[in-house]
């Protein structure tokens, strides 16, 4: 049996057994959800009420449900692209359309990425216009929607293509080692991005002006000093034109920093419970949460681009994936979608892992908040973002272990009040 032949047996058993797995996960979900429907766990019937429940395991069950779907269909289009030959067409269309050279290799790759996203439209706008808004999560109009696909599409591709193109020429130019230069390149483009983000990025999308509620500023600066935090502002960002979901968030790097608040957020939150979630964001740069995760990625792309560096030169890495490599033309465009499309089909089976680290860290800045501040405002701010999430309070236990970043409501409570 060829190389060729074993890697599509490997691949295609991989696709399928991802794919059982995730029909599996996703109907557990559904199952124990729709089981725990009818009554608000002990713990949460003071708090809670049965409204709010069901309609939390109403949204859960709705979401995994179009996520079946939606799944089905990803799967559909990876054996387009690959066994079935749609990546090898239009590889050939193109060669004979601008012939070889960077021009061919960025168009393969810009064109795959309009096609895809074109491909997975249906499922963005049935999310954001029928899921979400029959939950009243939506707030996004039709027009702003489109002004938000022109941005980032526009952004994609003043930012993505040099870099795109920077990689492609070192793949050709920089001998055996090329994907160490690469990777470095990489990198440098990443901790750029971390950079310019909060700055000249975010500003494209949403509305930042500064936190100007006295009482609230004066606790939260208080806070940060207390912890030995520093950044360059406090903002309050217009989320509710988008969306009724409420958030916290830390961007930017180094003297860049900031913290962002949603406007959802400080509608439904006290001044003490503010201050309780942002304790929690600041227990992850206490704990170098942020620095592990940062060397992490690093760690995982250089052996990611190692690997892409042995597997390009490999035919049958090409043939056993639909695809005949150019033998007058340069494959580097080829492979870096190959191997984009390759690994998170392999790599899902080990995807409980940093789901597994994540909820750790979870658990660790739930402590740090509350050593901080009052922990019967981190327990009500949590509750209050649950229940206007729509976050389920009985997800299935399997699931949890495979997919949640973020530990359930009743074990991060429960952590908290053994604390």
């Amino acid at each position: 049996m060829s190389y060729s032949l074993i890697f599509t047996v490997a691949f295609a058993a991989a696709l399928v057994a991802g794919l059982l797995v995730k029909f599996w996960l996703a109907t557990r979900q559904v199952r124990h959800v729709a089981q725990h429907r009818g009554t608000v766990p002990a713990a949460f019937a003071q708090t809670i009420t049965l409204a709010a429940h069901q309609k939390a395991a109403d949204y859960t069950i709705a979401k995994a449900r179009f996520g079946l779907v939606e799944m089905a269909w990803g799967a559909a289009l990876l054996l387009g692209w690959t066994l079935l030959g749609g990546l090898d067409v239009l590889n050939k269309l193109l060669l004979a359309w601008i012939g070889g050279g960077m021009a061919q290799q960025l168009a393969l790759l810009a064109a795959f990425a309009a096609i895809g996203g074109l491909l997975e439209l249906p499922f963005t706008l049935w999310q954001t216009f029928r899921l979400e808004d029959r939950f009243g999560f939506n707030k996004m109009t039709w027009k702003l929607w489109l002004a938000d696909t022109l941005k980032s599409t526009l952004l994609g591709a003043v930012i993505g293509l040099p870099i795109a193109a920077l990689i492609l020429w070192l793949m050709g130019a920089a001998g055996q080692l090329w994907w160490l230069w690469s990777w470095g390149a990489w990198m440098g483009f990443n901790l750029l991005l971390m950079l310019i983000y909060p700055t000249f990025i975010a500003p494209l999308f949403n509305k930042f002006k500064p936190l100007d509620d006295p009482t609230l500023k004066e606790r939260v600066t208080a806070l940060m000093k207390r912890c030995g935090f520093a950044a360059k502002g406090l903002f309050v960002m217009d989320g509710s034109t988008r969306s009724a979901h409420a958030n916290a968030y830390f961007t930017g790097f180094g003297a860049s920093k900031r913290v962002v608040f949603y406007d959802t957020l400080l509608r439904q939150l006290n001044a003490g419970e503010v201050e309780a979630v942002l304790a929690h964001e600041l227990g992850h740069f206490k704990h170098r949460h942020i620095v592990k995760r940062l060397v992490a990625m690093f760690a995982l792309s250089l052996a990611g681009f190692a690997l892409l560096g042995w597997v390009s030169t490999q035919v049958w890495f090409y043939t056993g994936l639909g695809v005949q490599p150019n033998m007058t033309a340069p494959n580097s465009a080829l492979a870096l979608l190959l191997f984009m499309i390759a690994v998170p089909v392999f790599g899902f089976f080990v995807a409980p892992l940093p789901a597994r680290l994540s909820r750790k860290h979870e658990f660790e800045a739930d402590a740090y908040a509350v050593a901080q501040t009052s922990g019967a405002d981190l327990s009500a701010a949590l509750l209050k973002l649950y229940q206007d999430n729509a976050s389920t309070l009985t997800p299935d236990p399997v699931f949890v272990k495979f997919y949640y970043s973020h530990p359930p409501a009743s074990e991060r409570l429960a952590r908290m009040t053994a604390a």
